[in-house]
């Protein structure tokens, strides 16, 4: 498979994940671009294969729109030629990987609605802290004035 796949109109990339603490463990995979969603998710067994282990517990609202209590963990994403550090989900055994919306931003990369496939931006938005700028403060309240 390509490092990006469209395929019966879903977008794929292919990832490697890290143990942060051990950046020799690895697992490299097909994930599902998913848009729609904030944080990456992966089955709990492939996580485990690379030592990264759930540091947290949130609720995530699933698909079906029931709401449970899922293991979040940390770990390294490389794809598309870059890294990052970002949330994992942890899924149940079998769960599909999916890359989802902090990650494609982090790296400054969105879906083309037009073709399914994902771009690159010229820049990261950083909207926020130049907003805060412009409005006199530095992201902390205080007035840069």
């Amino acid at each position: 498979m390509r490092k990006e796949q469209v395929k019966t109109g879903l977008t794929h990339v292919q990832v490697t994940v890290r143990n942060p603490a051990d950046l020799g463990r690895s697992w490299e995979g097909t994930f599902l671009v998913d848009t729609g969603a904030i944080d990456c998710l992966m089955p709990r067994e492939r996580l485990e294969r690379i030592g990264v282990r759930p540091r947290g517990q949130r609720t995530c609202e699933l698909a079906d729109g029931r709401k449970a209590s899922m293991g979040i963990a940390v770990a390294e994403l490389e794809f598309m030629g870059d890294v990052i550090g970002t949330t994992i989900v942890v899924g149940e055994e079998g769960t599909e990987p999916l890359l989802r919306v902090t990650a494609l931003e982090s790296l400054g990369i969105e879906i083309d609605p037009t073709n399914q496939r994902l771009k690159r931006l010229p820049s990261i938005r950083l909207k926020a802290a130049s907003e805060a700028l412009v409005d006199g403060t530095a992201g902390n309240g205080d007035s840069t004035r």
